[in-house]
């Protein structure tokens, strides 16, 4: 069978496919082998700069050239070939060396120094640092950019329903109002204050040897601070030195990383489903477009997909990255492999995520507030006014405020004129009476339109 996007296992790889295909170059097992070509690149060029390496002379421009070009110009056809080496040595990181060392047959200064390609590292030193790249691209390329997108598009909806008043529920139950945009605003500031988690949160890397502690580089040239070296090359990468680990970067960070991820999609799960509930309300108008079809039965439905598809793909993503946080950071003794294929899925989980911002972010764009019904649900419920009058009520020095609102409001509708009778009654100055005559469901809405106008 032909692989197509209609027999492909994953949906990423078949229905989302021309969704997602701007995360290749970094997710795909290309992305990582590309990743990995550059760490042994790098770290080669790294070892050439040191003067007390006497075996490995600095390079030649023209060298430094030749290196350069092999990962700017790094192909699907370089991949492939480092894959067929893969499948006879049945080694994914020593094929990334075996590789470039092919590469540079040709050019003698390099061959002479080619053995320094992937000096004293284990397999772990090369990986953690390309995933730890991965990451980082990730999040400034892909992560963070659809993330400011999505709030750009919530903060614009916050200022423009920043003044229309809307019935609050607590319980579900009618309670004190609040605006549209006020309660946008407060998913706002929610993301923003995850947001600056994940643009803080630390990409640690190692590049120690096969147990953490340097043993081959320091019995070969024990003279060199290797420490440093080591904490200099990953920080030139952009990482953050992690000097304590095993075999493996202990993936402490990543578990940091995915939990703010996590935090992120909840609450887009959160406001996906009040987005739905506010819809199947007729709070929010739907667009409808002549040719989409809302029901195969029902032709008058227009349905909230996207933001149920955002839904179940920020399940999905939780999901993995759940499985992610609570794994990665075990490792039995100083390695096992049980962390290899859980971190071939991180790709998986951050494009379900990002599939579910874009859901979000196309959802809002098809919406368009109904203001006679949310204004009508309003005015149907005089009743969270009581709040208002028994608070009031409370600095004159009435007695049993909230018992006396209590017994008048359960168990009966109150209507307009039931509630300004009850107020007629109290024992008020006129103009504090008055004050409380003049408030309706629609202006008690306290500092919610500033607020949604300041985020």
């Amino acid at each position: 069978m032909t692989i197509s996007a209609l027999n492909a296992i994953s949906p990423l790889e078949g229905r989302y496919q021309e969704k997602v295909n701007d995360l290749r170059p970094t997710f795909s097992e290309y992305g990582l082998i590309k990743f990995r070509v550059i760490v042994e690149i790098r770290w080669l060029q790294t070892l050439a700069t040191h003067a007390n390496l006497p075996e490995l002379p600095s390079l030649s421009t023209h060298a430094n050239s030749v290196l350069e070009g092999i990962i700017e110009n790094f192909s699907e056809q370089d991949a492939v070939r480092i894959k067929n080496i893969e499948s006879v040595i049945n080694h994914d990181v020593k094929a990334v060396e075996y590789f470039i060392k092919e590469r540079l047959e040709g050019n003698a200064e390099l061959a002479a120094v080619s053995e320094f390609i992937h000096f004293g590292c284990t397999s772990e030193d090369i990986n953690n640092l390309a995933y730890g790249l991965m990451l980082a691209s990730a999040r400034k390329q892909h992560i963070l950019p659809a993330l400011d997108e999505l709030q750009d598009v919530l903060k614009h909806l916050a200022h423009e329903y920043a003044d229309k008043p809307m019935l609050s529920r607590t319980h579900g139950q009618p309670a004190t109002p609040t605006t549209v945009g006020k309660e946008i605003a407060n998913m706002v500031y929610r993301l923003h204050r995850q947001e600056e988690q994940l643009i803080s949160a630390m990409i640690l890397g190692k590049l120690n040897g096969a147990s953490g502690n340097y043993n081959a580089m320091v019995v070969t040239y024990p003279e060199v601070d290797w420490q440093q070296i080591s904490k200099n090359f990953i920080c030139q990468l952009g990482l953050i030195w992690n000097p304590y680990t095993t075999q493996i970067e202990p993936h402490d960070y990543m578990a940091e990383f995915f939990s703010i991820l996590i935090r992120i999609n909840t609450l887009l799960i959160d406001f996906n489903r009040d987005m739905w509930g506010y819809i199947s309300l007729g709070y929010f108008q739907q667009k409808s477009f002549n040719r989409e079809v809302g029901s195969s039965t029902m032709p008058h439905k227009i349905n909230p997909i996207d933001f149920e598809n955002a839904e179940g793909n920020l399940g999905i993503a939780n999901a993995l990255l759940e499985h992610m946080v609570t794994k990665l950071p075990i490792s039995r003794w100083q390695r096992d492999l049980s962390d290899s294929t859980v971190l071939r899925n991180i790709g998986v989980a951050i494009s379900h995520a990002l599939l579910a911002y874009q859901s979000t972010c196309r959802g809002l764009s098809k919406i368009s507030l109904n203001e006679e019904v949310v204004s009508a649900d309003l005015n149907h419920h005089w009743e969270i006014l009581a709040e208002a009058v028994q608070t009031v009520m409370r600095r004159y020095g009435i007695e049993q405020p909230y018992e006396k609102l209590k017994t008048f409001t359960r168990g009966q509708k109150i209507t307009e004129p039931l509630l300004h009778q009850f107020i007629s009654e109290l024992p008020l100055e006129n103009n504090v009476k008055q004050a409380l005559l003049n408030l309706t469901p629609e202006t008690y809405i306290g500092f919610a339109a500033d607020l949604a106008k300041r985020i």
